[in-house]
């Protein structure tokens, strides 16, 4: 098969005829043509190879042959509409059944977060018979109407919020209301949660849900406070509603220590939904909503079918299956712990050697460095973390920026990520960081 149909430029060019502008590409000034990949590598239409840092979606890596082996071997024998019976969705239900609490046992298998996350909403209204959601500010959760209406991220841009949507602040320790000097921030953040839901009361209106990522990630790749999600959770059951779990970037062992990233709360913490996709299906379109038996029941009790015609169909959950045998075999959990563990600590030596390098934070293969002008005031360095982007892109190494001010540069590789590789992307923005102090100094001394 021929690696490129088009010359680069051609291809460009019809990009920009046929596709909507708003469908923007990595690099935009400068774009990357990727024609094959393989495990945490990318390659362009002249063979040149490029770490990939960013894409969390090829959870076990790129293109890997137990995958697309597993892929081939069942769409040649069927794929078909989910509502004619087969083992695989039930197997592989089992399976995932087999890495989570008891609790959390019907699921609904869809064909991408967004859907996971828009049939999360509907279990929660319909369980609860209220509408009002509580999110997290500069929160991201899909791109459907109904996800758009529950993300900060998005609608304040566009410059209208729901009255049904209520926006609790970022619990972030390095850049939020409460810091990592306060004596309890997971207290102090929760408490917020408990002022929104009696100022919703005031209202004549109940609390369906708090929706949120278990680390938010377009908010800057966060760690929640320890503790937060279970007070968190006894507030908003108290008052009737559910708490929901947003892990489709963050599921299936990216934080090294657990399975789920929600698992980081403590054992005696689970939500009442969660929702996954991305990284199960390893670039194959696969996502799941799973709950409990009382919220299953009472969305069965509406009397209105559910159906997905292709969610959990048998090539997706062939393909799911796989991923989970190849984070098993590979041991996957512990690379992430092992390699994200070693990147996080050289990340902190650079740290004690860049001022601009405000706090580093991260669990697993789940990290980002935050630049900051001044460490005092925190002032976001945006233009010198997009520098840095591009400058790394020039060493052949994909990241992205994410944050409120995209001055966090985030880590969330395939999860195949290696020692080296993690070793050369620290030396990296060593040499880089360096340059940009070196050309600071020489404008800084012109004036």
């Amino acid at each position: 098969m021929a690696l490129e149909t088009f010359p680069k430029e051609q291809t460009l060019e019809m990009r920009k005829r046929l596709i909507g502008q708003s469908c923007r590409l990595f690099f935009s000034h400068d774009p990357v043509k990727i024609v094959r990949a393989r495990g945490q590598y990318l390659y362009d239409e002249n063979g040149l190879q490029y770490l990939d840092c960013i894409s969390n979606v090829q959870h076990v890596g790129h293109c890997h042959p137990s995958i697309t082996q597993a892929a081939s071997a069942q769409m040649e024998l069927l794929n078909a509409n989910t509502r004619f019976l087969h083992d695989n969705i039930v197997q592989y239900a089992d399976r995932l059944a087999a890495t989570l609490p008891n609790k959390l046992s019907v699921f609904y298998f869809v064909n991408s977060g967004s859907e996971a996350n828009d049939l999360a909403l509907r279990l929660a209204h319909q369980y609860t018979g209220h509408d009002d959601v509580v999110v997290l500010d500069h929160a991201y959760h899909g791109h459907l109407t109904s996800l758009i209406d529950i993300s900060p991220y998005k609608f304040r841009k566009l410059g209208a919020q729901k009255d049904w949507v209520h926006v609790a602040p970022l619990p972030d320790p390095y850049r939020g209301m409460f810091r990592e000097d306060h004596p309890d921030l997971a207290q102090a953040y929760a408490d917020i949660i408990q002022s929104l839901i009696c100022d919703v009361h005031k209202k004549g209106r109940k609390i369906s849900a708090f929706f949120a990522e278990s680390l938010p990630s377009v908010g800057g790749q966060i760690i929640l406070p320890p503790g937060y999600s279970s007070k968190v959770a006894e507030y908003v059951r108290a008052a009737g509603g559910v708490f929901v779990a947003d892990e489709v970037q963050t599921g299936f062992g990216r934080v090294g220590t657990h399975f789920w990233a929600f698992q980081l709360q403590g054992e005696d913490f689970c939500p009442d939904i969660l929702t996954m996709g991305k990284p199960m299906g390893n670039g194959h379109p696969l996502a799941c909503v799973v709950t409990t038996t009382e919220i299953a029941n009472a969305f069965t009790a509406n009397g209105v079918e559910y159906f997905n015609t292709f969610g959990g169909n048998p090539v997706s959950c062939a393909i799911g299956l796989a991923v989970l045998d190849v984070i098993e075999r590979e041991d996957l959990r512990g690379n992430a712990l092992r390699v994200g563990g070693h990147l996080k600590e050289l990340l902190k030596q650079l740290q004690a050697k860049h001022t601009i390098i405000g706090d580093v934070r991260g669990v697993g293969l789940f990290l980002g460095l935050e630049l900051v002008k001044d460490r005092e005031d925190r002032s976001p360095a945006t233009e010198e973390a997009d520098q840095v982007v591009k400058r790394m892109k020039e060493e052949r190494i994909v990241l992205s920026t994410d944050g409120p001010w995209e001055n966090v540069i985030k880590f969330k590789p395939p999860m195949c990520f290696s020692m080296e590789d993690a070793e050369r992307v620290a030396e990296k923005i060593d040499q880089i960081l360096q340059d940009l102090k070196r050309t600071h100094h020489k404008v800084e001394s012109r004036h």
